[in-house]
């Protein structure tokens, strides 16, 4: 694939709002004249994940301590194939997700995490100007699991920096370690308590922003109470390397092993409507197929990434987003090119069928809902059958539920 030639900008923020405005795929590649690299992946124009930076390693693991405490890094065990590809952080994340070791909750504020990280470095060493960036779609995130708003991002960013510049922290990266230089200096100003900390925390092998997720505070408190020390020559800033994973060499059980998709196909019903959402859930669940549904059309796209169903019930006319969006959204998804996608509305008219065929549906069903109605498309669409489990009386309940038009 060519890629445009790397161009110079002013105002990096720009670059954001221009892949947010273009609904962009793919990355956004900052490098600053030292040759530091950023990469943030977009989705749909929302970024997905972000790598880079002085400390990936230390990042990652920093960030599993603080939202994910029931995993112990240390004992997991790393292939080479694991770490090599450059998103290895988000891919570990995706596979400790689907091994149902982390949940997608954690994910989300691991993901807001290193984003913030990111844009704060790139602000540090930066200030936004003269830096080249490219974008470059050879890597796209299909399914990612969390989307995040650029422009909120940067904007937090921004505080963010303007904080640490106000407290006189400018010159100092939070990836750097404070080491004890004068100890019996500081014996003489402080409590022997106070003292013992800092002897057992400020040990050089802990960076910054290390020491602030262990004692659970901001960075920015924690370094500006060192800053009095820092000044007078007590404290001493020193780089210090990564700490990358363990890579054994085992067959046993590696990480990046998938576990067994389940046989059983998930139908997912996007409707703003509590009681449609239900009546197809008792439809579908009754004939033994899994179901997940979506009442808030913001949040369409993204749990339909998570989840990837294999059929998707979509309602015509919603608040905000309507089925059309949603459908177009989805076909421009390529894991949703063959997801059928069966249209549900109130009015049988040719126009709206013409319209929805225009955006890649791929049926059409009116409402009011009923079971054999509902069923005869799932069959037609997916290969299942009617799960044996399912009593008679369930299933002739089930068959006689409606619910009227709203619409």
């Amino acid at each position: 694939m060519a890629h445009p030639e790397p161009m110079v900008s002013n105002n990096i923020i720009s670059e954001f709002k221009t892949c947010t405005q273009l609904q962009y795929n793919g990355q956004l590649n900052i490098k600053s004249p030292k040759q530091q690299i950023w990469t943030f992946y977009y989705r749909l124009g929302r970024i997905v994940w972000a790598t880079g930076g002085t400390h990936p390693f230390r990042r990652w693991r920093r960030n599993m301590a603080q939202h994910c405490p029931q995993i112990d890094v240390d004992k997991m065990q790393f292939r080479q194939e694991d770490i090599a590809i450059r998103y290895w952080d988000y891919r570990l994340l995706e596979i400790l997700y689907k091994r149902q070791k982390i949940q997608r909750e954690e994910i989300q504020s691991i993901v807001e995490s290193t984003i913030t990280e990111l844009l704060f470095d790139l602000a540090q060493h930066t200030d936004f100007v003269s830096v080249s960036c490219d974008h470059n779609q050879d890597i796209i995130l299909e399914t990612p699991m969390s989307f995040t708003s650029a422009d909120l991002s940067v904007k937090q960013m921004q505080d963010s920096w303007k904080m640490w510049l106000d407290a006189g922290l400018t010159n100092f990266s939070p990836d750097l370690a404070p080491t004890l230089r004068r100890p019996e200096q500081l014996q003489q100003q402080v409590s022997p308590s106070v003292y013992n900390n800092f002897v057992s925390l400020i040990n050089g092998k802990q960076t910054l922003r290390d020491l602030a997720a262990k004692m659970k505070q901001n960075v920015l408190p924690v370094t500006r109470s060192l800053l009095p020390y820092i000044l007078k020559g007590i404290i001493e800033l020193i780089e210090v390397p990564d700490l990358p994973l363990l890579v054994t060499e085992t067959n046993h059980h590696p990480i990046s092993r998938q576990p067994k998709k389940s046989k059983v196909p998930l139908v997912a019903c996007v409707d703003d409507s509590p009681q449609v959402c239900k009546m197809l859930e008792d439809i579908v669940t009754a004939n033994g197929l899994r179901f997940i549904k979506i009442q808030d059309p913001v949040q369409a796209l993204p749990t339909l990434i998570q989840n990837k169903p294999d059929l998707i019930f979509l309602d015509l006319i919603m608040p905000v987003a309507s089925g059309y969006e949603i459908c177009t959204q989805l076909r421009r998804v390529s894991a949703f090119a063959n997801t059928p996608v069966i249209i549900l509305t109130g009015n049988d008219g040719l126009l709206d069928r013409v319209r929805a065929k225009v955006v890649g549906s791929t049926d059409f069903l009116t409402k009011p809902v009923v079971a054999d109605r509902v069923m005869s498309v799932v069959r037609k669409y997916l290969s299942v059958q009617t799960s044996s489990k399912v009593t008679s009386s369930k299933i002739k309940s089930t068959s006689s539920l409606e619910v009227s038009l709203r619409h």
